[in-house]
């Protein structure tokens, strides 16, 4: 069928399940529960087994997310027949939220990449769309990435906010990996972000910028290139050094 939404993706029914995309990962927040997301051959662990299992999945998880944090930094690829400028992160183009826009993201570096988008993510604009390109444009950016049922994920948003307010030539941003919309759009709504919130639905950021934990924060130079990131929850002192060092 034909692309027709405005993130050149087929979405004409949003009461379809999320097509597979080539490459998928695991929620965060279910592996931290050591469950696996629907489809995934994962299983809860069995009654008595040993727990250390699930600290070594883990470790391995945050080893992956690395590797891949590391590799914005020499041309690798984000997806299979992609490649990012050296040090840039990579673009995309997701749904906001809180709008009615339906569709997977776009993560396509170049036109005709296939599932990853018909065009270019840096070229969808609209009131509706989250991208990536568009803030980077125009100053430093700090980008997280949660899960919308880790409430310690929602406080440190919650610190983002603030940091918002305190650095107002910086952009701030967030993505929700999976999860339920209406939950995110909930909670979206009860804390009040000054920021924008973009929803992945079927998890391919994750996999793009190798989120292995949650919250995972990353800053971003003006022009796209990241500088930094955190894993896990930080303090506001030291987020606030860090977005310092972004407007420096």
């Amino acid at each position: 069928m034909a692309p027709d939404g405005p993130l050149d993706f087929d979405d004409s029914s949003a009461d379809q399940e999320p097509r597979a995309r080539p490459t998928r990962r695991q929620d965060p927040d279910l592996a931290a529960e050591g469950r696996g997301a629907p489809g995934d051959r994962q299983a809860r662990l069995p009654a008595g087994a040993p727990r250390y299992g699930w600290f070594v999945g883990v470790v391995g998880l945050l080893v992956i997310g690395l590797i891949t944090l590391r590799s914005f930094g020499s041309g690798a690829p984000g997806l299979p027949g992609e490649t990012t400028p050296r040090g840039a992160a990579p673009p995309f183009a997701a749904p906001l939220a809180l709008s009615r826009l339906e569709g997977d993201v776009n993560v396509a570096v170049a036109a005709g990449a296939g599932e990853a988008g018909a065009v270019p993510a840096c070229s969808v604009r609209g009131p509706d769309v989250l991208n990536l390109c568009a803030l980077y444009e125009r100053g430093p950016v700090v980008l997280a990435f949660f899960a919308p049922r880790g409430q310690k994920c929602i406080e440190q948003l919650d610190a983002l906010d603030a940091a918002a307010a305190r650095h107002p030539d910086v952009r701030f941003a967030a993505v929700s990996i999976r999860g339920n919309r209406d939950d995110l759009r909930r909670i979206v709504g009860d804390r009040a972000w000054r920021f924008p919130v973009g929803y992945d639905r079927d998890g391919i950021l994750a996999t793009v910028y190798g989120v292995a934990v949650c919250p995972q924060i990353t800053f971003l130079r003006k022009g796209g290139r990241v500088q930094d990131t955190s894993l896990g929850a930080i303090t506001a002192g030291d987020l606030d050094a860090r977005v310092r060092r972004l407007e420096r």
